[in-house]
């Protein structure tokens, strides 16, 4: 990925052109795959950030251009050997409070932020099942950690390879390609269908050499020639995006049987169409390697001249997307999947956010401006700005009365989320009363707004308010446990309890149900906790609390949520939450993100909101 980091000089790359030369006559014409028809309705802008300083400069990330929808913090790398599996990440330049602050903020802003792994200096192999084991459970530990939205496989150097005889890119045998397909796919189970990203960024190298020279059933080549193309075929249905490094490249053979050098339009559409129309590996006709959905394809380009060999003119830049999104061909090489081009197209990606500031945002700028006159914009992903002057308008031993300035938002704030600890609370309004405190103790505060498309602010600064002593004694003597627990109602979002009243030498003020990291607070015997997920088992613990601030043992009841109703047929102007499913085109789809639904927003043109179940 980095010339600025690490000059690639590899003398395997020379031996692969040599080998191409000499076999340049032997060539044949590839054969055509029609395309995959998938839509998208908007255009995405992919930038690496350095975790070191190369020269570039140092860039916090909260101060990467926003003209960017995903950011990909490189590198996440190896910490005890390139065959261990074991990955680490350390921030550059931060704390780690900072740095998870600096990707939560971003996050508010609507941004993606994907973990980077590898790099040409951060070489990975996995020959074995401990090491995928070991590369598996520390990546997911790193995703978890800082709150990445995802992985970007960035293997460079000798990361991938073939053993000799690996020749069926449907079927490999290698350890290292073998277990990183699995490993993968186990990361991305672990996240379930949520909004986890899973993306590649491999050299030309590793993706459309292979068109060529296939390193498992060659002679005489590279046995890395090409590695990628099992990983990508293995790992297609669950791949966001493919983002080929369309730099730092030799020449390489299109599906015009042309040499292609880097630097111009010619050079980014005839790759990029290799992956949208599909190619024979090796020239094999009975190894046919198929197309990617033109939304799983990203072009990758150097931000500027320092940033990588291969630079490619703002010019030349959106004449390669004009032939690949609006079929307007180029006199040097005319697409073979659709001449008519790919409205779909995914976007671009850049090495890297540094460089783009250091010229002066150049590539993001003028992309951005080209990639949105493209297509309606995304829904609303503006957050709401935060809350101010978070005050403290009253206390007692176990309550806090709380106000603040109200938020502006373009689309208009709904409501504020005010947290406290690992507690939340929603509310309406500019002020409420956090109740069931503990008396004398210390409690941190922050509020953030959500506005109607569901979109929050960042949090406000935070208040810090003690509340007063125990008004009853110093008594401590704890209320009775809640008896008889029961299930009063379910439906497949909401759970009602209700139980018998606990008794207190000073009096119950109220109880609380707690379930998993999530409470509810109530005066009464009964409550009914809302937005649950269809069909799954919660346990649920109810506890009384008296005026002292005593809490009492827990009385624990489990439940699972009736099944979903089934699907409602999808309509405009609607507000989806994640999980909801509709019927659309005798589909069903599972929403991906809160939204509020318009008219180009159907399900199949929106995969980045609809999951098809």
């Amino acid at each position: 990925m980095l010339v600025n980091r690490f000059m690639h000089c590899k003398s395997s790359w020379i031996k692969a052109l040599m080998v191409m030369v000499v076999l340049s006559l032997l060539q044949v014409t590839a054969i055509h795959i029609p395309k995959a028809h998938a839509a998208v309705a908007s255009k995405t802008l992919v930038g690496y950030w350095h975790n070191f300083d190369n020269g570039s400069g140092f860039i916090k990330l909260r101060d990467v251009s926003p003209k960017f929808d995903i950011i990909n913090v490189s590198f996440a790398e190896p910490t005890s050997g390139v065959t261990n599996g074991t990955i680490g990440f350390i921030p550059y330049n931060y704390t780690e409070a900072d740095f998870k602050a600096d990707v939560a903020y971003l996050q508010s802003q609507g941004k993606k932020v994907i973990i980077s792994i590898g790099g040409a200096n951060g070489q990975v192999q996995l020959p074995s099942t401990s090491a995928r084991d070991n590369f598996v459970n520390s990546v997911i530990a790193i995703i978890e950690k800082y709150g990445f939205d995802g992985l970007d496989v960035d293997f460079e150097g000798h990361s991938l390879y073939f053993n000799s005889g690996d020749s069926d890119f449907k079927n490999p045998t290698t350890p290292v390609i073998v277990n990183l397909i699995s490993a993968l796919r186990t990361i991305n189970n672990h996240f379930g269908t949520g909004p986890f990203y899973l993306t590649m960024a491999p050299e030309t190298f590793f993706v459309q050499l292979g068109y060529s020279f296939y390193g498992g059933s060659c002679i005489s080549c590279d046995n890395r020639a090409g590695a990628y193309l099992p990983v990508i075929y293995a790992t297609r249905d669950i791949l966001d995006w493919l983002q080929v490094q369309n730099y730092n490249s030799g020449p390489i053979t299109g599906l015009d049987d042309q040499y292609h050098n880097m630097g111009n339009a010619d050079f980014h559409v005839a790759m990029a169409d290799m992956i949208l129309t599909g190619f024979p590996v090796a020239k094999n006709p009975n190894q046919m390697f198929p197309p990617l959905r033109p939304d799983q394809v990203v072009l990758g380009l150097p931000a500027n001249v320092n940033a990588g060999g291969g630079f490619t003119s703002v010019a030349e830049v959106h004449k390669a997307l004009d032939a690949l999104i609006k079929g307007v061909q180029l006199p040097s090489y005319k697409t073979r999947g659709s001449v008519s081009g790919y409205p779909n197209f995914r976007g671009l990606m850049t090495w890297s956010v540094n460089w783009d500031k250091f010229n002066n945002f150049e590539f993001s700028n003028s992309h951005r401006a080209y990639l949105d006159a493209l297509s309606p914009p995304l829904p609303d992903t503006q957050p709401p700005t935060a809350p101010t002057h978070v005050t403290s308008m009253s206390k007692s031993a176990t309550s806090v009365s709380l106000s603040w300035t109200a938020s502006t938002d373009n689309v208009g704030v709904t409501g504020y989320i005010v947290y406290y600890g690992s507690q939340s609370v929603s509310v309406t309004g500019t002020s409420t009363v956090i109740s069931g405190l503990t008396p004398d103790t210390s409690y941190t505060f922050t509020v953030k707004a959500v506005d109607a498309r569901g979109n929050q602010s960042a949090a406000s600064t935070p208040l810090t308010v003690t509340t007063d002593p125990p008004s009853t004694g110093g008594d401590t003597t704890p209320p009775t446990a809640p008896g008889n627990v029961q299930v009063t109602a379910k439906t497949a979002t909401s759970v009602s309890l209700s139980w018998n009243a606990s008794t207190d030498n000073v009096g119950v003020t109220g109880y609380i149900v707690t379930y998993g990291t999530s409470s509810v607070n109530t005066a009464g015997t009964s409550a009914t906790i809302n937005g649950l997920t269809a069909n799954t088992s919660y346990s649920f613990t109810v506890t009384a609390k008296d005026a002292a601030g005593n809490v009492s043992a827990g009385t624990i009841i489990s439940v699972t949520t009736a099944p979903q109703s089934g699907a409602q047929p999808w309509a405009a102007n609607v507000s989806y939450k994640v999980n909801d499913e509709v019927a659309y085109g005798g589909k069903t789809y599972i929403c991906r993100q809160p939204h509020t639904s318009l008219t180009g927003w159907e399900p199949p043109n929106v995969p980045a909101l609809w999951l098809l179940k």
